[in-house]
């Protein structure tokens, strides 16, 4: 596949939405150097690609593997839209625009290889902190700017700038990436008239068919802008023909705790005049960009995470949070039981299968979960190991003991759900059973269980959030339910072929869970002390 033109496969014909497609090899080899990549994690998806964590069998180095399978891109304005991404991006070499590094195609699939940005992207940020700080938004918007600079002076326009193609390295250098709807001028005053975009940076004279050129981008900047400082798009509405009537009338309102700078640079970003626009090189020079303080590059807080555990990182007084009694009766935990219920005994329809990368997306991964568990409720209680290694028993008597990771630090919750903290070495007498009894499972968990999500690597700040624990469980014919104080609802599917999978929980072949004791209570099929259940997981 040359940058201009796309061969399709020759085996795919017809509806290739309803044609089954090929899986992506293990190993990617490329034809003509030779060059083989081991395809690892996954890491996103797009309109009709796929991206992958991909390591260089020889060099060892990894990058980005955009993988688009050639049966969804028959038709030859979809060849055409592919080859000129390509084109164009292979073109391309900044540093605030991802680095192309190549391409390669085999008989099903055409593959891109991308510059590796671990940190994911602004979209993750805006998940997580919604509104920024003000130096932070300028930290990013400067860097964009200059980005989007670069494009501009080599008369190409992005056309879909918005949080979730600005990517970001370990280095928290931010990188332009996925250039799918990007185009190039060529020849001056030209516009474009192709409606395209993303609907809540899409500008108006695009959305008017009026015909567009730079001034589409510094939109789309102002979009990025108002979202960082206010947390969210500035004509966002649940209904997007809503959405397009506010842009198409500029009816959007600035907060008024937003510094008047920044307030005023947005007003000139999204004038729905676009010759009254400022250029991007105005951008950089505007009173909010040149004002004010900027992070520097390796600030010791990064503002992805929420929690920093690095040395030298400020301290913030907190004020000891008080335990909270669990009320005697809950009035959705009923509702919640039928709906688990419900939800268990519904048999998927095959649709769901093809929704699965959906839950496989890096951003879904959360924070704790359980990843073994040993039934002893007909003696103890339900004994528990969480993805940290910290392990817990909520008793029967509705009590719950956890030792932490170290294996020393002990947390105590009784009935009225008050906390005491402990330790191994110093702990009340009348703790003593319960401290035994938590010593037992945890060997026996140690010692014959295997740990669901193993391969996961936790992010960055994970390791500093409240720990949960154990809430509620209980057991039907086909799961274990298992409610964390966090939200977190895991249920485990016991053996069957109507499961709901998690793939990002899996280990070896599949999660496994040991039961050294059945719960007659509970349910009906007992199991040994050895006896082995797959499992899998799905998490709400």
């Amino acid at each position: 596949m040359s940058a201009g033109t796309a061969k399709p496969s020759s085996a795919a014909h017809g509806d290739p939405k309803s044609a089954p497609l090929k899986e992506i090899p293990d190993v990617l080899v490329d034809s003509r150097t030779m060059r083989r990549y081991s395809r690892g994690r996954f890491l996103g998806k797009g309109g009709f690609a796929k991206c992958f964590e991909i390591t260089d069998l020889e060099s060892k180095q990894v990058f980005a593997g955009k993988i688009v399978p050639k049966a969804l891109i028959l038709k030859q304005h979809q060849r055409e839209k592919m080859s000129s991404e390509i084109a164009i991006h292979k073109s391309l070499n900044h540093p605030n625009v991802v680095g192309f590094q190549g391409f390669f195609e085999d008989e099903d699939f055409v593959f891109v290889v991308l510059e590796l940005c671990r940190r994911r992207s602004l979209l993750e940020l805006h998940k997580r902190r919604k509104a920024v700080t003000e130096p932070e938004a300028r930290y990013f918007m400067m860097q964009l700017l200059k980005g989007v600079q670069y494009l501009h002076n080599n008369r190409i326009i992005h056309r879909d700038l918005k949080l979730g193609n600005i990517f970001l390295n370990d280095d928290m250098d931010l990188k332009i990436g996925d250039f799918g709807l990007a185009t190039k001028i060529q020849f001056d005053g030209e516009r474009k008239k192709t409606l395209c975009g993303t609907p809540n940076y899409i500008a108006p004279e695009v959305l008017c068919k009026k015909g567009h050129s730079y001034e589409v981008d510094v939109w789309s900047l102002g979009c990025i802008l108002y979202t960082l400082l206010v947390g969210k798009p500035p004509f966002e509405t649940s209904c997007l023909k809503e959405t397009y009537n506010r842009i198409k009338k500029n009816n959007y309102t600035i907060p008024w705790h937003i510094n008047p700078a920044a307030s005023t640079l947005i007003k000139r970003m999204l004038h729905a005049d676009p010759t009254q626009r400022p250029t991007v090189t105005e951008l950089l020079t505007d009173e909010f960009m040149v004002s004010g303080t900027t992070p520097e590059l390796q600030s010791q807080r990064r503002p992805l995470t929420t929690i920093n555990n690095k040395a030298g990182s400020e301290k913030v007084e907190q004020k000891e949070e008080q335990p909270l009694k669990e009320p005697e009766q809950d009035s959705h935990l009923g509702d919640l039981l039928r709906q688990i219920i419900s939800l268990i005994s519904a048999k998927p329809s095959e649709r769901a299968y093809a929704r699965q990368e959906e839950a496989e997306d890096p951003a879904c991964i959360p924070i704790f979960w359980i990843s073994k568990w040993v039934d002893y409720s007909d003696k103890y209680g339900l004994g528990y190991q969480l993805c940290d290694n910290s392990v817990g028993v909520l008793f029967n008597d509705y009590t719950r003991l956890i030792m932490h990771a170290d294996g020393d630090s002990l947390q105590y919750i009784d009935k009225t759900a008050a906390e005491s903290f402990l330790s191994v070495r110093n702990y009340p007498q009348t703790l003593n059973k319960k401290i035994t009894l938590l010593k037992y499972f945890r060997n026996y968990m140690s010692e014959h269980l295997l740990k669901t999500g193993a391969n996961m690597v936790r992010r960055e700040g994970d390791e500093l959030a409240r720990m949960p624990y154990l809430s509620l469980w209980f057991r039907t014919k086909s799961a274990i339910v298992l409610h964390l104080t966090n939200g977190t609802v895991q249920i485990n599917f016991f053996q069957g072929d109507e499961l709901a999978r998690m793939p990002y929980l899996s280990c070896g072949s599949g999660p496994r869970a040991h039961s050294p004791a059945s719960d007659q209570r509970h349910c009906a099929d007992q199991l040994l002390p050895g006896q082995e259940q797959e499992q899998d997981i799905l998490l709400l």
